[in-house]
């Protein structure tokens, strides 16, 4: 069986779902499609890199807003 193919078997695979969220350790993909295509994708939380990407929008997207905020107050001084 090719890599392709058990990606495919993991993804079709209804335990490795929950709600919106992907856990594979099988699969070699960091990002997947959804089950509705047209949704865009999600993360691979099973596979270290998307692991790390989810960690990365959890503290950067924050980090992100909050070093604006600081920096559009800091202009107003």
């Amino acid at each position: 069986m090719t890599q392709k193919e058990i990606n495919e078997q993991e993804w079709n695979n209804p335990d490795n779902w929950s709600g919106c969220f992907y856990f594979s350790k099988k699969d070699s993909r960091t990002w997947v499609p959804k089950h509705c295509l047209w949704m865009s994708w999600t993360l691979n939380i099973g596979k270290l890199a998307g692991a790390k990407w989810l960690m990365g929008f959890i503290i950067g997207i924050p980090a992100f807003m909050i070093a604006v905020l600081l920096l559009s107050i800091y202009i107003r001084m």
